[in-house]
């Protein structure tokens, strides 16, 4: 019976979300499976992905074969590494506590590089912020300015009519001749 490590699909339309499991070769996808190992999310940001790490490494050494994104699921994980190490040590190559060594560097060293990814996420996260701030700003004066412009004109255009009817409203006054004299009698 081949085995397989593959992805079981859960989870509605557009919101994808996977078991790990152990299954038959022959099996379909979604079907019959024998053992459930894991969990992928690819959906969050960072993927979730939760694995029992003995299990996967206890099918492995029974010959199960992952599939391309389980094997990459693996990889990630570690269990693939690990796996290589104890091969290693079944053929004398090394000793438990060096492979066990080996590992633990490989996993902080995994760790430093996840974290540094974080904060680099975070930092683009909060500069993209910044930058649609400043934007928003930068529109908000200019509608701002020309607001300001706008009823500027309209108060001279409102200035220049009001003129314009006290002069019309204004009774117009005649000159009077300075050279007539009134009458006396």
């Amino acid at each position: 019976m081949p085995t397989k490590i593959r992805l079981q699909r859960r989870g509605k339309k557009g919101q994808a979300f996977y078991h790990i499991v152990i299954a038959d070769g022959r099996a379909p996808r979604d079907g019959k499976f024998i053992e459930q190992i894991g969990i992928y999310n690819p959906i969050a940001i960072p993927a979730e992905i939760e694995l029992n790490f003995e299990k996967a490494i206890e099918w492995l050494k029974k010959g199960a074969q992952p599939t391309d994104t389980v094997k990459t699921i693996l990889a990630f994980k570690g269990v693939l590494f690990k796996n290589h190490l104890l091969k290693g040590v079944e053929k004398g190559a090394l000793t438990i506590e060096q492979a066990e060594v080996k590992f633990q560097a490989w996993l902080e060293e995994k760790q430093l590089k996840l974290s540094s990814k974080k904060k680099e996420q975070e930092l683009n996260i909060k500069d993209s912020y910044k930058k649609a701030l400043e934007e928003e700003r930068k529109v908000n004066e200019t509608k701002a300015e020309s607001i300001a412009k706008k009823l500027a004109k309209a108060r001279l255009d409102e200035a220049a009519q009001a003129a314009e009817a006290a002069k019309e409203e204004a009774p117009a006054v005649e000159p009077t001749q300075a050279t007539e004299a009134p009458v006396q009698e």
